[in-house]
């Protein structure tokens, strides 16, 4: 998701002595801090909606675009900051993100109306997709070769944790809140304070940006090869070839290929095959509904009778599984392979959407008078926190690892931006479309999922190409 290429390995490139890898990793989490407010921003409405909607007194259909309106401005943000990045640096691209993280934050704790909430919503989603492109750009442009790909995956670990610690909070203020999310703390209602939190982590994202060094990558492209050199040598160690990797960061970026849409045309589908496969990739990991988990959860449990604390401890266990499957899909995604793990992610979603379609089907009851039997209900449950964890253990990491691996150098980039475009837009359609859906027939939502998740398996097995243990130039 970003127009700036990673740094290409060489044989110039070294492991970072033990003296300096304790710096490295600061810089690694610095950065990655731009992921743990990707995750926190996004899923914190979560627990917020149903105070929203009770304070504006909106319907579903206005309350899914306040949810939903952070994901265009995660378009319009992905799309422009490796542009930017590339005029003003990776370091002032994330201290604009934390500006804006800052001013989405107050904003939204407390908004006039429904248009200004919808608007700062805009701008936090304006910075999600910041923070979604330039944090594993910047960790791969300076992080030892020899470390990259371990601590690239800090970005993917610091999205889910920031989803797991949104919860949190969001639990812990409904506590102190006598369990409404309307209730009064300090002169504000809970929900308010919900979404004002997030400053906390907004302005640490800041300071953080002005301890970590600018990337070599981009001191090279802006003639400060001196400064590019100090970089190296903190990363790196004084006992590293410098100038023979200055050599080869500067020879990477005059030999890169800087890929366009018209790249993409081709076939008989108007676009390249490989292009439509890394497009299917990204809408099928939204279409199973994962969102609805992360962002509406809380109000999900209540509408099938669950108190509101116990459905926001439910938001929160769910969160800790999206970590746990993020883990051992991180342990495992090269050892059996992303083609296995995407399948067996894909039927173990189906069955545990299947279940909940069947579980919700006993809802009974309306309003505040909701009811669904006991069996039922533990089933919804442990079926819920079942599809979270076969969602984090394969579709969640997989879909990243390949859509970077798929697509032959000359398009990548391009391709990258498509498929990226292409699961914002599906997000979205899941998001806006869930609140109408659940009052028309939750079950009935749940079955297109399930749906989804079934039809993702001969996907996988007819057009995704496995990717392990090859080289990137192999990808034709």
């Amino acid at each position: 998701m970003t127009t700036s290429t990673p740094v290409e390995l060489g044989k110039s490139g070294r492991a970072a002595a033990p003296d300096h890898l304790g710096h490295v990793i600061f810089i690694t989490a610095a950065a990655a801090m731009g992921g743990f407010l990707f995750g926190y921003d996004s899923s914190v409405i979560n627990g917020a909606v149903n105070g929203i909607q009770g304070k504006f007194g909106i319907g579903s259909a206005l309350l899914a675009q306040v949810v939903a309106a952070a994901l265009l401005g995660c378009a319009v943000g992905a799309a422009t900051a490796g542009r930017l990045a590339d005029r003003i640096g990776r370091i002032r691209v994330m201290q604009i993100a934390s500006v804006l993280f800052v001013v989405s934050a107050i904003g939204s704790a407390l908004p006039f109306a429904v248009w200004d909430l919808t608007l700062w919503r805009i701008i936090g989603g304006f910075a999600i997709g910041m923070a979604s492109v330039i944090g594993p750009a910047y960790i791969a442009e300076v992080a030892p070769p020899a470390y990259r790909g371990r601590l690239g995956s800090f970005q993917q670990a610091a999205i889910v944790i920031g989803i797991a610690i949104s919860q949190l909070v969001n639990y812990g203020i409904l506590q102190m809140a006598h369990g409404q999310q309307r209730g009064h703390l300090g002169g504000l209602e809970a929900w308010q304070w919900m979404l004002g939190v997030m400053v906390v982590p907004a302005a640490l994202y800041g300071l953080l940006s002005f301890a970590i060094p600018e990337s070599p990558r981009f001191l090279i492209s802006a003639g400060r090869e001196a400064d590019a050199r100090k970089v190296l040598a903190e990363v790196e160690g004084e006992q590293a070839d410098l100038d023979a990797r200055i050599t080869e960061i500067r020879t990477a970026m005059h030999s890169e290929h800087k890929s366009t849409f018209k790249d993409l045309l081709g076939g008989r589908a108007g676009i390249l095959p490989i292009v439509w496969v890394g497009i299917g990739l990204s809408v099928f990991q939204q279409l199973v509904g994962i969102n609805v988990i992360f962002y509406y959860s809380a109000s999900l449990w209540q509408s099938v009778g669950i108190d509101p604390t116990s459905s926001f401890l439910y938001s929160f266990t769910t969160s800790i599984i999206n970590v746990i499957g993020t883990v051992i899909a991180m342990v495992f995604v090269d050892k059996i392979g992303r083609k296995p793990l995407a399948l067996i992610g894909s039927a173990g979603m189906a069955v545990s959407l299947g279940l909940c379609a069947w579980a919700f089907s006993y809802k009974t009851g309306s309003g505040t008078n909701i009811h669904m039997p006991g069996l039922q209900g533990a089933v919804a449950l442990g079926a819920a926190h079942a599809f979270v964890l076969f969602f984090a253990l394969s579709w969640g990491v997989v879909v990243w690892v390949l859509l970077g691996e798929m697509f032959p150098n000359k398009i990548r980039a391009a391709a990258l931006g498509v498929a990226a475009s292409a699961q914002w837009v599906a997000n979205w359609l899941i998001t806006v479309s869930f609140p109408s859906l659940s009052n028309w027939n939750l079950s009935g939502a749940y079955v297109i999922y399930t749906f989804f998740a079934l039809l993702s398996i001969p996907f996988v097995l007819v057009f995704v190409r496995e990717t392990k243990g090859k080289a990137l130039e192999e990808m034709g």
